[in-house]
């Protein structure tokens, strides 16, 4: 796996109950996955020499992140399987690219058009309205890379910088929703249920799966779109899709061709992971079971606050909860960055206790505060 971040970590994780040698491209050896695997090689991944050394020995090469050259995974292709190859992964590195393959397939998405100067932006709006959404092409994730501009103004304030963007209509929406999926080379597909992702800041804090109250006609029908993009993308490993959830239907947001943090509850509240699914897939094993092992799950991300000491407070959480799951990823403590998660099981007439008490674990560990 290229990258050694917590999704390295956690598949890292699912590797050793598959009996599956894994190795990881870590920056450093105090990245999340490097400290936990035992075949740990660093580099740089956009260096085409450290990535062919990289996959030398290896049966087929993946990534917990989309931001390998698009030249260098043709390198890397002609050298061993790379799952997702590069064709598929484009539509996760390119925004354009990605809004100009869905509205080919007919996908319902935000109209959106390419932007190079502010009167670019200003025409966009004149049909679309203001705010208008700029999106970096490449690059961004979390947050990062999207400006909401409410005027000409911020809008050439975004634009001022060096950066290539798309803009797109904010849509109203009732809320996010999040499928993932799994697809193997040789077509065979799983589709885990639909969850809502509660974002704070363009950053996800909460999952809860399922989402509550959806229809089942509605869940059934954002499955078989994201199955249907599987397909049609030629995914191969596990595609995550955020959708809006809006009056006049779904609409795609982003795309993601990896492990998910809409996923992470998997770990405990599915038959099958999504880290040990994801192996599964990119090796062409048989896919595993994703549904659900209990009526209603939340996970919520634990994020760093002003006192690093996170592992102090571990007993504390631990102790008045013993219930909840705690995963730490290992990071360096920066107050605002996703440095865990906390998972709880239950049923859906206790959800708003499942949240209080997710929410709760996480706001401690990060802060000591109740």
């Amino acid at each position: 796996m290229v990258g050694a971040g917590q999704l390295a970590q956690m598949t890292c994780q699912a590797a050793i109950g598959l009996g599956i040698g894994f190795r990881v491209l870590a920056a450093s050896a105090a990245d999340s996955a490097a400290q936990v695997c035992a075949d740990v090689q660093v580099g740089d991944y956009t260096s085409r020499d450290d990535l062919l050394a990289f996959a030398s020995g290896c049966d087929v090469v993946t990534f917990d992140h989309e931001h390998v050259p698009g030249q260098h995974l043709a390198a890397l292709a002609e050298a061993v399987p790379v799952r997702p190859g590069a064709a598929a992964l484009r539509y996760t590195q390119d925004k354009l690219a990605m809004r100009e393959r869905l509205a080919g397939l007919g996908v319902p998405c935000p109209r959106y058009a390419p932007v190079a100067d502010l009167a670019g932006v200003t025409a966009f709006a004149a049909q679309a309205g203001w705010p208008v959404v700029l999106k970096a092409i490449s690059g961004g994730y979390d947050g990062r890379g999207v400006w909401v501009c409410g005027t000409p103004d911020e809008a050439a304030e975004v634009l001022a910088h060096p950066v290539a963007v798309i803009a797109e209509e904010h849509i109203d929406f009732d809320r996010e929703l999040a499928v993932l999926a799994a697809r193997s080379p040789h077509g065979q597909a799983a589709v885990y249920p639909v969850v809502q992702t509660v974002q704070r800041d363009g950053i996800c804090h909460e999952v809860l799966a399922p989402a509550p109250l959806l229809r089942e006609r509605r869940a059934y029908e954002a499955q078989r779109l994201v199955l249907g993009l599987a397909a049609e993308l030629d995914v191969t490993g596990l595609l995550a899709v955020e959708l809006f959830e809006t009056r006049r239907g779904l609409l795609v947001n982003e795309l993601a061709m990896r492990p998910h943090n809409s996923g992470h509850w998997t770990i405990e509240g599915a038959v099958t992971s999504q880290f040990e699914q994801h192996l599964r897939a990119v090796l062409d094993l048989p896919l595993g079971t994703p549904a659900a092992v209990v009526p209603q799950v939340v996970m919520a991300n634990v994020f760093g606050g002003p006192d690093p000491d996170v592992y102090s407070r571990y007993l504390h959480v631990m102790a008045a909860d013993p219930g909840l799951k705690i995963h730490l990823y290992g990071k360096q403590v920066r107050p605002g960055r996703k440095i865990g998660h906390v998972t709880v099981l239950g049923y859906p007439g206790l959800i708003d206790q499942l949240r209080e008490r997710a929410g709760r674990a996480a706001r401690y560990l990060a802060t000591g505060e109740d």
